[in-house]
């Protein structure tokens, strides 16, 4: 699965979101590119991560080609 600097990024605050920490505002076209690859969801609280969003972070974290967050 390929993803955006800007799609990571977005991943990267729902998930400080969902741990309760603020996060600045997440762009709507990286929110909902990732709904469209089951990764992030919206709610009436706005978006939120979901458990394959989780995975799909913690992969990409680990990844060599990427660095550790």
């Amino acid at each position: 699965m390929q993803l955006s600097e800007g799609q990571i990024s977005a991943l990267r605050d729902l998930r400080s979101k969902k741990a309760g920490e603020e996060v600045d505002w997440i762009n709507i076209a990286d929110a909902r590119a990732l709904t469209e690859l089951g990764l992030a969801e919206r709610n009436r609280e706005g978006w939120i991560i979901t458990a394959a969003g989780e995975v799909a972070l913690g992969l990409l974290c680990r990844a060599p080609d990427r660095p550790k967050t």
